[in-house]
């Protein structure tokens, strides 16, 4: 039991030693984002008088350049956007699309089972269409305070004059670098001429990159989606080994969404994510309801007698919530533009306490199958979809001196994506968001590949408000589908727990998902697999890359204090003035 309960001290005392101690402070304004540079280049934005979203847009720029494997121009993106002026909030589809040539059956193999992952990601044959850079042009002229040209000068910089590559995007290099070497662009972007990966420290330039960004910067997002360089990326995709069917056409005619925003209350607050084709925002929202009805509060870190049994039932709460919430989420979240998406129901407050009272505190949850949601009548309900590999993904949060919010979460699915380089930029294999399987046991699976529909996505940009209808906090992670419960966990964790947004995004990650409870490896969180097993709760303990990103936001006679928090997993940094 005494080691029981150090190893509750460690589980609840932040990891936050390994990278940034202490929260950011800041009065005015403040980025928090995965990559120092992408960093930099925001905040310069946020000097130079220019808003959250230009800031945004700067830092993404930035990220095409020095977090490739994770996000970039070549991909997709979702953006939640407050403009404290209007008191209006905006969630900002800029998520890829399937081409027009599309076909349910695109990853079944001639004897009709689904391909391998990596057999269906790698190449054109899962590349969606791009829609980061649409959708963030379309929040700038909304809302964008610089003139577009300027918000590209550091990533364009950086792209001609180079940078030092990290440890991180190092390492990832190497670990992909056989399927990088077979695509031209990504082999003499990422790979020395002898075939063997960029080091850390070596100074990778892009003028391919560059050329792109100055384009986009004269162009705007028809520099991207017409003329020569959609061109050149509709002929990649086409030519590759594995082709995919994107045409010009299908580049030329996507169109990002501005859609309302998911909001629910949790305890005083009212948190805020994105509707469909995220399942994010539902998901996040459903484990929040389903914990509203549990004293979180009495299992966090900071209350007098508290040892490894509390620490035990906030993780299995935490966890099982999660799996009950992806009962639903495998079954139902897709486009709703395409098919039934049964949000109001999911979210329906009587059945979301139907849902809650399966939570048994001291035991797995038993049957754990999905929801009968109200307004959800189909005659053939739609079946769950099998779960397959997320990876990738960054997330940037930022405040502006106007009060202005962006949560803004991007990226090109995989790692890598599809292991393909046009124009600088890595392609996203996002197709592979689909199931792969377009009926499940005869029945139509709702995220199942057609022509022009927005694959499902897990990512979860979240605003939280307070009593008010002020913005209190910012969030966002990657991690594939688990973002939705380190999301969950850092809102637990400052909403719940007190802490600051530092401290919630360096705790030992648990979540839940699908059939399993998921423990960090390497952290005190693995020590409570027994404990969850005695509970019948299937445990498996994972390494863990979770990026999130907060800051926290308060006010007072004093006037605004921004706390900020990046997460040490990664190699990103908040900073503000």
């Amino acid at each position: 039991m005494v080691r029981l309960f150090l190893l509750f001290l460690l589980l609840v005392a932040p990891a936050a030693a390994r990278s940034q101690p202490s929260p950011a402070i800041a009065e005015r304004h403040m980025i928090a984002a995965p990559h120092p540079l992408a960093a930099e280049a925001g905040q310069a934005m946020l000097r130079e008088g220019g808003n959250a979203v230009d800031a945004a847009i700067a830092a993404q720029a930035v990220l095409t350049l020095v977090e490739p494997h994770a996000s970039g121009l070549g991909g997709g993106a979702l953006m939640l956007h407050w403009g404290a002026a209007a008191r209006r909030l905006s969630a900002w589809d800029g998520r890829e699309v399937a081409p027009a040539a599309a076909t349910p059956d695109l990853f079944l193999r001639d004897d009709g089972q689904p391909m391998a992952f990596h057999e269906a990601a790698i190449g054109g044959r899962a590349v969606g269409v791009p829609g980061a850079l649409r959708m963030l042009e379309a929040a700038h002229r909304a809302h964008g305070r610089l003139p577009w040209p300027r918000l590209f000068e550091a990533a364009i910089r950086l792209a001609e004059e180079g940078f030092a590559v990290s440890p991180r995007l190092a390492a990832t290099i190497a670990r992909e670098a056989e399927r990088l070497s077979r695509d031209p662009a990504a082999r003499a972007l990422f790979l020395l001429p002898d075939g063997s990966p960029l080091p850390a420290g070596h100074r990778l330039r892009s003028p391919d990159l560059a050329a792109t960004l100055r384009a986009i910067q004269t162009g705007g997002a028809d520099a991207l989606h017409r003329g020569p360089i959609a061109e050149a990326v509709a002929e990649v995709v086409r030519a590759s080994a594995n082709p995919g069917g994107m045409t010009v056409d299908d580049l030329a005619g996507y169109v990002p969404v501005r859609r309302e925003a998911l909001c629910a209350p949790y305890r005083v607050f009212a948190v805020c994510g994105f509707p469909p084709p995220s399942s994010g925002g539902v998901a996040t929202l459903q484990i929040l309801a389903f914990l509203a009805h549990q004293d979180m509060p009495a299992l966090g870190p900071g209350r007098s007698g508290h040892g490894a049994a509390q620490a035990l039932d906030a993780a299995h709460l935490l966890g099982e919530a999660g799996r009950l919430a992806f009962a639903d989420r495998n079954r139902f979240l897709a486009d709703a533009d395409v098919v039934e998406v049964p949000v109001r129901g999911l979210l329906d407050p009587v059945y979301l306490l139907a849902r809650a009272q399966l939570l048994d505190r001291d035991r797995a949850t038993a049957p754990l199958r999905p929801g009968n949601p109200p307004w959800h009548r189909p005659s053939a309900p739609p079946a769950s979809q099998p779960p397959q590999p997320e990876n990738g993904t960054s997330h940037i949060s930022v405040v502006d001196a106007a009060g202005d919010v962006v949560s803004l979460t991007t990226t090109v699915e995989d790692v890598f994506g599809a292991r393909m380089v046009s124009g600088g930029m890595v392609l996203n294999n996002q197709l592979t968001d689909f199931s792969f399987r377009p009926r499940i046991d005869g029945r139509p699976v709702a995220n199942a590949v057609a022509p022009g529909k927005r694959p499902r996505s897990s990512m979860s940009p979240t605003i939280v408000f307070g009593a008010d209808g002020s913005p209190v906090a910012v969030v966002g992670s990657a991690g594939g589908s688990r973002i939705i419960g380190h999301v969950a966990q850092a809102l637990v964790a400052m909403l719940d727990w007190n802490l600051d947004p530092q401290e919630a995004v360096a705790l030992p990650r648990v979540g839940g998902r699908d059939a399993v409870v998921e423990l960090e490896a390497g952290t005190a969180a693995a020590a409570l697999a027994d404990g969850l097993r005695e509970r019948g709760v299937p445990v498996e303990v994972r390494s863990n890359l979770s990026g999130l990103h907060a800051i926290r936001i308060s006010r007072g006679p004093g006037g605004t204090r921004l706390l900020g928090g990046a997460d040490p997993r990664r190699e990103g940094v908040a900073i503000g003035d």
